[in-house]
Parts: structure tokens; sequence; C-alpha cells
């Protein structure tokens, strides 16, 4: 099915949160384990702005229907972001712009060529890299809605419940549009099959493990992820990568996980491969 992309431009907006009962959250304040995974998923979230600086110099910008998408995404992404701070300032923790900036900053280096490695590489290879784009953020979004949605299970807030459900509703659009375009992209041209399988199976990491210290990208895939319900998920999503055109047969969530101590799955030996930074 064609992504409607302009019935998406017309109603894109700002998540919802004007209804909430943010007292609330301070007559019953959320667990430490779940405040951890929300600082986390708001680092992400308001990093995607960096993730699209990088693709924009890219083949990807000269696409209509993709710049238009994104346009959008990363608005809504940016009010997730925002909705996301306003609860952990409501546990009286820092969470503003100055935090931001730290979190940008701590990039370094990688973060200063990044983009410069990433318009080189992908204009070299020319249309074909959009394939790429198109299925590691689907692949993202999928994990991304699984995320949210352990959250809800294992916090059981009913306010909470509520902004991330809603959060869920935007990032199911998301990931409808990406997934849409990855497989239209895959199917027509072979070489993009290869291009994809190849880099996807060498360097995908899960959403936020470019850009957050390893300890908590281990404790928020170990908490969200990591009992049977999380092993379940990983492998719905990996069962949805795997029915993309070119795409069959691999793990790449499963594999993903397990360098972070998550899963079935037992690492490879060697050093941890890290992936490019990818929306969210």
């Amino acid at each position: 099915m064609t992504f409607n992309i302009a019935g998406y431009i017309n109603s894109a907006g700002r998540v919802q949160v004007d209804d909430l009962d943010l007292d609330a959250f301070v007559r019953h304040p959320l667990s430490a384990a779940t405040l951890r995974c929300l600082r986390y998923m708001s680092d992400v979230e308001s990093h995607t702005v960096c993730y699209l600086r990088d693709v924009l110099v890219t083949p990807s910008h000269r696409d209509p229907d993709v710049t238009a998408f994104m346009s959008m995404w990363a608005f809504e992404e940016f009010w997730h972001g925002e909705a996301i701070d306003e609860v952990l300032r409501l546990h009286g923790l820092k969470a503003d712009y100055e935090h931001i900036r730290s979190v940008r900053a701590a990039q370094g280096l990688k973060d200063r060529i990044s983009p410069v490695l990433q318009s080189v590489a992908a204009n070299t290879i020319g249309e074909d890299f959009v394939a790429v784009h198109m299925t590691w953020g689907a692949i993202n979004e999928w994990s991304a809605h699984a995320a949210y949605g352990s959250l809800i299970e294992k916090e059981g807030h009913p306010e909470l419940t509520k902004l991330l459900s809603r959060i869920q509703q935007q990032e199911t659009r998301h990931l409808a549009f990406y997934a849409s375009q990855a497989r239209d992209r895959l199917a027509r041209s072979r070489r993009a099959r290869a291009l994809t399988r190849w880099t996807t199976q060498r360097f995908w990491a899960p959403v936020g493990s470019t850009i957050e210290p390893e300890e908590e990208t281990r404790f928020v895939l170990r908490h969200l992820l990591g009992d049977e319900a999380g092993a379940k998920a990983i492998r719905q999503i990996d069962e949805k990568v795997a029915k993309l055109p070119g795409m069959a047969g691999l793990t790449l969530v499963e594999r993903g996980v397990a360098r972070f101590g998550t899963g079935a799955r037992t690492p490879a030996a060697g050093p941890r491969r890290k992936g490019r930074p990818a929306p969210g």
C-alpha cells in the first residue's frame, strides 16, 4: 500500500499533552528504572535533527516525498522529546536545552565528520543509498515502537500510558512511511538490495547506542527487552525486516541487542561494531 504523504503532512502535529493530569506524576512518581529509560528516549528524540542533518547531505534530499515526510517527522519527534522532558522535570530531573547541548557536545569529532563521510559515501553510491536510509529508518521505528510499548506495560502508570500511546501512534505513521519506501526501493533494484543487506548487517546498532554511554544502552535494552516478552518483540521486528525484499534470513535486532548482553544470541568474538546514527 502506498503511503499517503499528503494526508500525513496535513495531519502531522505536536503530540497532545494539554489534557494530561501532570499532577498524577507528583502524586504517583515513576520508578527510577522508568525515569532512566525516559531520559534515554528523550535524548534519542531530541537528537532527531542531527540525524536529519546527516540524511540531507545524501541523495535522499532530492526526493520531494522523502523531504516532505522528514520535515514533519523531525517536527513530531522534537515534540516527543519535549513531552518526555516535562515528565522528567516533574520528577526533579534536569531536562532542558543545556542537557541537549551536552549530549551533542559529547559526540565530539565523530559528530563533526559524520555528515562529511556520509555525504561522500552516499553520493558516490547514488540513488540506491536511499533504500539503505529507508530500511534503517524502518528498523529503528519498529524498535522505538516496541520500546515504548514495553515501558507502558512495565510501569502501568495511567498518565504515562496516555502519553506514550500517543507517541506510539505517531511513530506508527513514521514506520509506515519508512517501510513502504524500503519495500518499493528494494523491490526495484538488485543493487539496492545487496547494498542495504551489506550495510545493515555490518553497521546497524540499537537505537540510541551511538549517542548514549554504553552502560545506559545496556540498561535500557535489558530493562525493556531482557525478558520473554522482550525476546518476542525482538523476533517480531526481525521477522518484519526479513519480509523486506533482499533481507530474508537476517536477525539484525537479535544480533544488535546481543552485543549489549540482551537476548539469547551469544555476541561474536572481537570488538563490537558501532552503527551510524539513524532515525529513531
